[in-house]
């Protein structure tokens, strides 16, 4: 028998072969590392039997598919270990996640930690036990009827929802789980593993449906890398932004006021309105037009875009204003159409570039609002190009261009773009989807980040590119969209007229930079743990005098640094200076100017920065240039 392998290759091989043998006949290390396969474009289990001609592809623990088999199989193990100690639990659906599983079981007695350390213990058992993990086939009645008998209620509804005749069930030991696989084929792989929470959660996400108890955990195949991950956690928990938020009085969220409503405190809105302030500075630099548009809007306007239709469950009910329905807005896109519509447009006027700092609101179920990173209310920095065809290659580039210095200036330097392509089924004819997407394409080439390619991930009405930063422990963030639309501008009959005298359908961009400023202030506190850098800072400078003798020297301080258009606040209190400047350290305070008998003589600063270094004794006009400097370069660093 012949078998084809990824590179172009065949490979001789005996007959009744496996993936697995497959993988030995090409190096005894592959075979080692091996984890699943892909047969024929189909994920296949290690010891899937191949047919002559097949088309193989070895999957390893260094792959990205193979670290999802672990955390699948050691979900599979969790529920094991859990019907062990708990045989009243019933399991229900058991899925990888990001970094980790987690499965959900109908039991009545929430777990606790000391319930965790126990399945853990049982999981290490059943590892221990080297039992085969195999897969089986089976037709629905009888997987109905088998998991009925076994009081598994949950997977006899899953099953009876499948349109196949048959489903495939794993066995390891005592247990049998509903899963299409692949797995591992021995608990025995699976050795690297640590339950981290349990958490409520409906089944199936609805408020209506049973409250279940879900356990998280992750799984790694090196103990380095658990190990790495668990300190990441460590560290991620001590940036968490709730904490921070909390700690730096930043901001709030009050059950009177409503869940996933955010009140932002004076401190916290000192950073808003300085990356505001930076937000529309740049835009004007940019050639963008700002505009500001209403909360509301009438039913009809949301007809005409197709949110009701296709959106109404994100959006909250209407209300009723002089006998006619408005509801308040999930976007701001169909405002800024409406706009566009005031006047016929030419391609002289093209490209128009508008944006908006617009808050919006959408429904989001209360178990995953999450601090700031998932709300209800949100301001988003909204924008809007439109331009001809001719422009759009043009425009692409000069968007990401623009997003990749905004976030080099707020100090994140790793971006990687995601392009999604044309789905099965979309709006919008083949040019324009060709054209849109070999303009993303030449731009993120062009702007020389790493990047992949989605096929058939944009959504039905354009294609898109996504970038995604890294924070200072290194996880990922979504957060710029430059998404084109083709659907909105059919909808509302936007038009242009053209150089030859004839109508014309514009090309429109979605385009959010930071996505919005609720979630990236959640990030922005998480990456630099809430120490801001000097240019953002809340409180960018804290002048503290050692005795009253300083009192009138300090005043003239702070009176010329705020007339310099810096965020200073005086302690002056009858406090030992070695607590005013350890209360300042916990405040995360960039700059310290701290004030005594000699400085005053001397017509000097003293400035302590946030980082324990001093600077004695510096003429107030070379203080002034170098906090000029850092404030004007969006410097991360806390002195020149």
């Amino acid at each position: 028998m012949k078998i084809n392998l990824p590179d172009g290759s065949k490979l001789d091989v005996d007959n009744n072969p496996t993936v697995y043998s497959v993988a030995e006949g090409i190096s005894k290390g592959l075979a080692r590392d091996s984890v699943a396969g892909e047969v024929n474009g189909k994920p296949v289990d290690i010891y899937y039997e191949l047919n002559d001609g097949d088309n193989v592809k070895i999957i390893t623990s260094k792959d990205k598919k193979g670290l999802e088999i672990l955390r699948h199989s050691t979900a599979h193990l969790m529920a094991h270990a859990v019907k062990r100690l708990f045989p009243e639990a019933k399991v229900t659906i058991g899925p990888v996640v990001e970094d980790g599983f987690y499965y959900d079981f109908d039991i009545e007695k929430p777990f606790t930690p000391e319930d965790l350390e126990l399945i853990e213990k049982e999981m290490k058992k059943l590892s221990d036990a080297k039992i085969d993990i195999r897969r089986k086939e089976m037709e629905k009645d009888k997987a109905v009827k088998l998991f009925n008998e076994m009081g598994e209620t949950y997977k006899s509804e899953i099953i009876s929802e499948i349109e196949e005749e048959n489903v495939s069930l794993y066995e390891q030991g005592d247990f049998i789980d509903l899963c299409r696989g692949p797995h591992l084929d021995n608990t025995s792989k699976i050795k690297h593993f640590k339950l981290l929470s349990v958490a409520g959660a409906y089944w199936r996400g609805d408020e209506r449906n049973k409250m279940l108890q879900r356990i998280y955990g992750t799984a790694w195949f090196k103990k380095s890398e658990l190990d790495e991950y668990l300190q990441r956690l460590e560290e991620a928990k001590k940036r968490d932004h709730r904490k921070l938020g909390k700690e730096l009085e930043l901001f709030s969220s009050f059950d009177e006021v409503g869940s996933g409503l955010i009140c932002w405190l004076p401190k916290g809105s000192k950073v808003r309105l300085a990356i505001e302030n930076f937000w529309r500075e740049e835009h004007i630099k940019n050639d963008y037009e700002i505009l500001y548009t209403p909360h509301i809007g009438k039913a009809n306007l949301w007809q005409t875009s197709g949110h009701l239709d296709f959106y109404s469950e994100n959006m909250y009910s209407p209300m009723d204003i002089e006998g006619q329905e408005y509801y308040i807005k999930p976007m701001n896109c169909p405002f800024h159409i409406m706009i566009y519509k005031t006047k016929t447009r030419s391609y002289r006027d093209l490209p128009l570039r508008w944006a908006e700092l617009g808050t919006v609101y959408r429904y989001e179920r209360s178990g995953v609002l999450h601090g700031l990173l998932r709300v209800r209310g949100f301001t988003q920095d909204d924008a809007h190009i439109i331009c001809t065809d001719k422009q759009i290659e043009s425009e692409i580039s000069e968007v990401l261009d623009f997003s990749l210095n905004i976030w080099k200036d707020f100090g994140f330097s790793s971006v990687k773009g995601y392009i999604a392509t044309k789905p099965e089924k979309s709006v919008g004819d083949e040019a324009m989807w060709q054209k849109a997407t070999d303009s993303l394409t030449k731009a993120i080439v062009k702007s020389g980040i790493d990047y992949e390619l989605d096929e058939g991930g944009g959504a039905f009405y354009g294609p898109k590119i996504d970038l995604k930063v890294k924070d200072a422990i290194g996880r990922e963030w979504q957060m710029t969209t430059i998404q084109f639309d083709f659907n909105l501008p059919e909808r509302f009959d936007m038009n242009y007229i053209d150089s030859d005298g004839k109508e014309k359908r514009p090309f429109m961009v979605h385009r959010a930079l930071l996505g919005s400023l609720e979630r990236f202030f959640g990030v922005l506190v998480e990456h630099y743990a809430g120490a801001f850098p000097f240019w953002i800072a809340p409180t960018q400078i804290k002048v503290l005098n050692i005795s009253d003798d300083q009192l009138d020297y300090c005043k003239q301080l702070v009176k010329k640094l705020k007339g310099k258009g810096f965020r200073v606040e005086p302690d002056y209190r009858n406090e030992k200076i070695g607590y005013k400047i350890r209360e300042a350290q916990l405040e995360k305070i960039p700059h310290m100017l701290i004030i005594g008998k000699e400085e005053v003589e001397n017509n000097t600063v003293s400035v302590r920065l946030r980082d324990g270094k001093n600077k004695n004794n510096l003429d107030f006009n070379e203080y002034f240039d170098v906090i000029k400097y850092i404030d004007e370069n969006k410097s991360v660093n806390l002195w020149r």
